[in-house]
């Protein structure tokens, strides 16, 4: 399905772009492409008056898993969010610990003070926690929009698996122009 409508009440939520997701590896776009488009939307958004939610992870979840953990220290600006994104003093910031942004974080309860209805998610990593957000977002009731050209992934399988069979189940996809016509 393509992106049909902006709910008058639509939030932008940006996931985990923080200097130590950017300097992974990742495909099939560039990090930097990701950047500059969410940071589009992110001007965009604040232009109209609307939300804007910058989420960074700084944690994991507790969880055994085959894939071992990050052994060691984390550098210290590792969680810190990228400059491009200008955050400003009327943002939402949203530290998480798991993949999800709604996950014990306040995200929800802050959304729904502000009459919230849908949400346009954008970020790294498109299968983790763009996507994990994003089905928390559905269940909790809200339209959902993926702007699939400001994301990227680990890897482009599993971008790819994102975009074409999950995210038309919990939404519509676009690009970023698209999301930014509908804005106008």
């Amino acid at each position: 399905m393509a992106l049909t409508t902006l709910d008058d009440n639509t939030a932008l939520i940006v996931i985990d772009l923080q200097n130590g997701i950017v300097a992974l590896p990742v495909a099939p776009l560039e990090a930097h492409d990701v950047i500059e488009r969410s940071a589009r939307l992110a001007d965009a958004f604040r232009g109209q008056k609307r939300p804007v939610v910058l989420v960074n992870v700084a944690g994991g979840a507790p969880g055994r898993n085959e894939q071992p953990k990050h052994a060691g220290d984390l550098p210290a600006d590792w969680a810190t969010l990228v400059p491009d994104l200008a955050q400003q003093r009327g943002d939402i910031i949203i530290t998480k610990k798991t993949w999800g942004a709604f996950h014990n974080t306040d995200l929800h309860e802050q959304l729904q003070q502000r009459g919230i209805t849908q949400v346009v998610i954008c970020g790294i990593a498109t299968s983790i926690g763009v996507e994990s957000t994003a089905r928390q977002a559905y269940e909790l009731g809200y339209n959902v929009t993926l702007a699939t050209d400001a994301m990227t992934c680990l890897n482009a399988e599993t971008h790819k698996n994102s975009v074409e069979r999950i995210f038309p189940r919990l939404g519509e996809t676009g690009t970023t122009d698209d999301v930014l016509a509908l804005l106008k």
